[in-house]
């Protein structure tokens, strides 16, 4: 399998994975061997206001019920990934989410908050970790880049199986504006954009990337990558491109796989 930035849990079997997104609050039981749910995934809407108070209580009471639909789940390790990076344990951006969360010591006042030890990621690192593990990078060596698609754009990073962490690469400028504001998925509904159109700015997204990192393989993740035999064929960029494996479970087993580690 390839190396992603977390290492082998051990004799951690069982996991907790929260994945925060901009839209959808999801969480569920992970088995760390498999790379896959242990049981149910439970999502709601990400709170509005998103501060840090209010998703923090929402992640309490998923993970309550998460340990309630499983077992052994108590003392597991928990993952939270975040659509921003995570220096120190302090998350430094706020693209999508309340600016509470700019310079927020998380993974200090969650882990008080919720009276037990959380690692907090980036989600799109945490998707990458899971793809490179056990989905559609696992066995590759080279450079390859992790895309999701989802109401902005994260990016990760691997080479030679290894995590370069927190690249914010949705925010790089294309025709004038953030890359997410064209190319994410939400664009092309927000814009009412057909596949040929909206993978034409995809296809501009990825060359521009394609020209600056020379990947060998992307990774096309996030919901959207459920119909990605209606773009990715579309698509032009020199680098070959394939559609995620785990999908939207994703950032949550990559979540909880580098929790366990961390643990």
């Amino acid at each position: 399998m390839a190396r992603g930035a977390a290492a082998r849990p051990g004799a951690v079997t069982v996991g907790v994975g929260v994945d925060m997104g901009a839209t959808w609050l999801r969480a569920a039981a992970v088995d760390l061997r498999a790379g896959r749910l242990r049981g149910p995934r439970l999502e709601i809407r990400t709170p509005s206001p998103s501060t840090p108070e209010t998703v923090t209580w929402e992640i309490g009471r998923l993970v309550a019920e998460v340990a309630a639909a499983t077992s052994s789940t108590l003392a597991a390790p928990l993952g939270i990934g975040v659509p921003t990076p995570v220096v120190g344990g302090r998350t430094m951006t706020a693209a999508n989410i309340d600016h509470a969360w700019i310079g927020y010591h998380a993974v200090e006042r969650i882990s008080a908050s919720l009276g037990r030890p959380v690692t907090v990621v980036n989600d799109a690192d945490a998707a990458g970790v899971a793809e490179m593990r056990f989905g559609a990078g696992a066995g590759h060596r080279g450079v390859a880049m992790i895309v999701t698609l989802g109401t902005g754009i994260g990016t990760a990073l691997f080479v030679e199986g290894r995590l370069v962490p927190n690249l914010e690469l949705g925010h790089l400028e294309l025709g004038g504006e953030d890359a997410e504001h064209r190319a994410a998925a939400s664009a092309k509904s927000r814009r009412q954009l057909g596949w040929t159109a909206w993978a034409a700015d995809l296809d501009a997204y990825l060359r521009h990337l394609d020209r600056l990192i020379w990947p060998d393989l992307f990774i096309l993740g996030g919901g959207i990558s459920r119909q990605a035999e209606k773009f990715i064929p579309l698509l032009t960029v020199r680098a070959p491109v394939v559609p995620a494996r785990l999908r939207n479970d994703a950032g949550i087993i990559g979540a909880a796989l580098v929790a366990a580690e961390r643990t």
